[in-house]
């Protein structure tokens, strides 16, 4: 009886702990770019719904979430949270050369700092203790070495997103998938992340080149735009549409079946959510999270389309 008792103690005054340490006071900032296009609509969407989550698990702590249209605004969204005394911050810059200077200044006052999906061009590690990206290379490795497998004689055209380090590190990681085949890349041009924009890309190609096999865009809101294109041009020679993300839309295609859209690669805006989750850990149970923290670019396929389907958000 008497060791009932104190094993009972025991797991008291550890649940107690717990507790107490649940009611720890801390603040989170998250600062992220404004919904401007789908993939941070879903960035935003994440934010939002993990902030609550984190919020009801732990009582003592406070998440504010601020997004900004651009870097500049961004800056003065990091000196509004530097001045309500964050403990942690998480950051996915919407360019993150500019605000370099600002993250480490709320970094230098103790906050930890978690940086998502961009780093500086210069890598420089000082001003974040956490990263969290998708890997950008393995996203245009994947769609390569799918194009080479499945159409090996394949002649694609390519629609690139912005000139900045994470669409020349796509670039080069689908390069390098499809070297020493007999793949063919017609051309590449920049589609800007942007479906309108990707529409135009792809009208120009269509007029062009007679016969296309396969589009390579690198993100999913590019890809309706090229969907249009084709469907307005009538054209039935391409085989398929190969684009990364994780969209809902996307993914509810390659779950129905659509012939043009077979597969899709993940880079989720979900991975907010990660390094939001990844920095309360370190705050409430002082578990090592400091370093890289890198998903997979996972190949979705038909078979496994349902675990990526997100219904209600916005992306």
């Amino acid at each position: 009886m008497r060791r009932m008792l104190m094993g009972m103690a025991v797991a008291m005054a550890a649940l107690v702990g717990v507790a107490h340490a649940d009611d720890q006071k801390f603040t989170m900032g998250v600062s992220i770019p404004a919904a401007d296009h789908g993939w941070t609509a879903g960035v935003v969407y994440h934010a939002e719904r993990v902030a609550k989550l984190l919020m009801a698990e732990h009582p003592g702590l406070n998440v504010i979430v601020k997004t900004s249209p651009d870097a500049a605004s961004q800056a003065n969204a990091l000196q509004d949270l530097a001045v309500q005394g964050i403990n942690a911050l998480v950051i996915l810059p919407s360019d993150p050369d500019p605000l370099v200077n600002a993250i480490k200044q709320v970094k230098d006052k103790g906050a930890f700092v978690t940086l998502v999906d961009r780093a500086p061009s210069s890598n420089d590690d000082s001003v974040r203790d956490l990263y969290v990206a998708g890997n950008n290379p393995a996203l245009g490795a994947v769609a390569g070495k799918y194009i080479k497998e499945h159409t090996p004689d394949a002649q694609v055209v390519v629609i690139r997103g912005l000139p900045i380090p994470i669409d020349q590190q796509r670039q080069d990681g689908f390069d390098k998938a499809i070297e020493g085949s007999n793949v063919k890349v017609l051309e590449k041009q920049f589609g800007n992340w942007n479906r309108d924009d990707a529409f135009k890309v792809m009208q120009d190609y269509l007029t062009k080149y007679p016969k296309i096999d396969v589009v390579w865009c690198q993100d999913d809101d590019m890809a309706v735009g090229v969907l249009q294109a084709i469907e307005q041009a009538k054209r039935t020679d391409i085989q398929y549409v190969i684009a990364g993300a994780g969209s809902k839309d996307m993914v509810k295609k390659v779950m129905d079946g659509d012939k043009l859209i077979p597969v899709d690669v993940l880079y989720p805006p979900a991975m907010i959510g990660t390094a939001m989750e990844l920095t309360a850990a370190n705050l409430y149970d002082k578990v090592p999270v400091r370093g890289n923290y890198i998903l997979d670019a996972t190949l979705i396929t038909k078979d496994n389309a349902k675990d990526f389907y997100f219904p209600d958000s916005p992306f």
